[in-house]
């Protein structure tokens, strides 16, 4: 068994090659989209274009004890700084498919998630500063968050059940359905005219154009003449498909009871909790 222990990378172009090279590990676990490569680049290049103060990328990574072949274990990590370090999963807070946990602590076995474990949280304790860990959008029983939870007991565990968009836009009209890159383009102003937030805007519009180039994206749309009346958006896994995000004055999108999502929350750092472990 291998006991190489987990070690940190910082840095955009660091935390690019290592999601890269873990692309096959993600593969082998069935990962969806947007727990992959070209979705967590794409939340890099958001972060780098919005950069938010004492925001710095992080992977902690678990390799083969011969250092060849894709990583063992992987987490990549965003951490923003101010009085307490707050961590969080690359990619939290981009709009995700309803209904399904989004993210991913990949890890090849148990042994690897026990490592990758270590490795995140003694990241954190070496940063001598106050600390928040928030992973959110995680299956429930993923052996990393339970490795954390024996590190350390006083890990808050939540789980919520989400809702899961369900399209049924061929029952209020003719639906028209491409992949073309040039069709979301010219529906998609209109489109995102639906959604309120800026930044979600912002997001939605970057990561389509992006797994549309890719082959990862459906549009569907039902119109009059040059007035949308409903759109969707649907990422593309393979066989499956994930409805994404839209909007309809017509009907055709409902709701359904989806997967429940884990959440862990831990605090430390600081003198207090060091003491307190002593």
């Amino acid at each position: 068994m291998s006991t190489q222990s987990a070690h940190a990378v910082t840095g955009r172009a660091g935390v690019v090659r290592e999601v890269r090279a873990a692309g096959p590990l993600l593969a082998a676990l069935r990962a969806p989209v947007t727990a992959r490569g070209p979705w967590l680049t794409g939340a890099l290049n958001l972060d780098a274009a919005r950069p938010w103060p004492g925001s710095r990328p992080v992977a902690v990574v678990v390799d083969p004890a011969d250092l060849t072949g894709p990583p063992l274990a992987l987490a990549a990590l965003v951490l923003r700084g101010g009085p307490r370090v707050t961590a969080t999963l690359l990619g939290d807070g981009l709009p995700v498919p309803a209904g399904l946990t989004p993210a991913r602590l990949p890890a090849r076995d148990d042994a690897a998630a026990e490592r990758l474990a270590t490795g995140v949280v003694g990241l954190l304790d070496r940063l001598h500063r106050p600390w928040t860990l928030r992973l959110t959008g995680l299956p429930l029983g993923d052996p990393t968050l339970r490795a954390i939870g024996r590190l350390r007991p006083e890990a808050a565990f939540a789980t919520a059940r989400s809702a899961r968009l369900v399209d049924s836009l061929t029952g209020v009209g003719a639906v028209h359905r491409t992949r073309d890159p040039a069709e979301l383009e010219r529906w998609l102003p209109a489109l995102l005219a639906g959604e309120p937030d800026r930044r979600t805007r912002t997001a939605l519009r970057a990561t389509a154009r992006l797994h549309v180039a890719i082959g990862q994206l459906e549009l569907a749309v039902v119109a009059e003449g040059d007035r949308l009346r409903a759109g969707l958006l649907t990422l593309l896994d393979g066989p499956d498909r994930r409805p994404w995000w839209g909007w309809s004055d017509i009907g055709g999108l409902d709701t359904e009871m989806g997967a429940p999502v884990g959440t862990l929350t831990l605090r430390g750092g600081g003198l207090a909790a060091v003491l307190g472990r002593r």
